[in-house]
């Protein structure tokens, strides 16, 4: 069985979020949320990926 690697578990859902707040912002006609939570994916894929990486090196996956 694979344990839950909590870490990447939280970039999932925060990343989600933001996607789902993108939708939200489109749907009220709000560009300064929608650019806002884009920004906000591209910085917490980013930190997940570089998390992944450094979980990856340290034999952690």
């Amino acid at each position: 069985m694979q344990q839950i690697k909590w870490p990447l578990l939280f970039f999932a859902f925060a990343a989600a979020s933001c996607m789902i707040g993108i939708g939200i912002a489109i749907a009220e006609r709000s560009a300064a949320g929608a650019i806002g939570c884009a920004i906000a994916l591209v910085l917490v894929m980013g930190f997940g990926f570089k998390k992944k990486k450094k979980m990856r090196e340290a034999g952690e996956l």
